[in-house]
């Protein structure tokens, strides 16, 4: 009977200290956690930053007026031209694929969207224009064309960039 006295109320401290103990380590734990992903933050914050800077300037890039700017389009053919802006298009984009791991799946597939959109366009809009048409014609009606319809593609992508930099600043 004596030997119950003495372990039941060793058994209840020795319990009371495990779940102090038990406690005080895991909010250590906790705390670690929350130091390495403060710092984690530190370094990832400026890549996925600039990364959003090459989104943006990839959607910048592939409008019609960036483009045309800068291309002899006396000398081109609706053909050339049309090959010329297809791989121009497919390049930026290749050039920058690696870019969607910094972005939400649902903010890539509207850059996606502006990518195929745009190449849809740059093929719709070569095969209206009569075979005889000069270049520069052609990309006087892409540019009047691209604009009148709207919201395009490649604004709705930039909204969409837009507002996950404003979530994580």
């Amino acid at each position: 009977m004596e030997i119950l006295a003495y372990t039941i109320p060793s058994l209840v401290v020795l319990a009371c200290a495990w779940l102090i103990m038990h406690k005080l380590f895991k909010n250590e734990e906790q705390k670690r956690l929350w130091e390495l992903k403060k710092l984690a933050q530190k370094e990832i914050s400026p890549v996925r930053l600039r990364a959003y800077e090459r989104l943006t300037l990839l959607l910048e890039r592939t409008q019609p007026e960036h483009l045309l700017m800068d291309l002899d389009l006396a000398s081109m053919t609706v053909e050339t031209l049309q090959q010329h802006l297809l791989r121009t298009i497919r390049m930026e984009f290749d050039h920058n694929m690696s870019q969607q791991i910094y972005v939400s799946d649902e903010t890539w597939d509207k850059i996606m969207q502006a990518r195929d959109q745009m190449a849809t366009f740059v093929i719709a809009a070569a095969n209206q224009m009569p075979k005889e048409t000069n270049a520069l014609e052609y990309a006087q009606m892409m540019m009047k064309a691209y604009r009148s319809n709207g919201a395009t593609p490649h604004e709705a992508a930039m909204e969409a960039l837009k507002e996950e930099v404003r979530q994580i600043l």
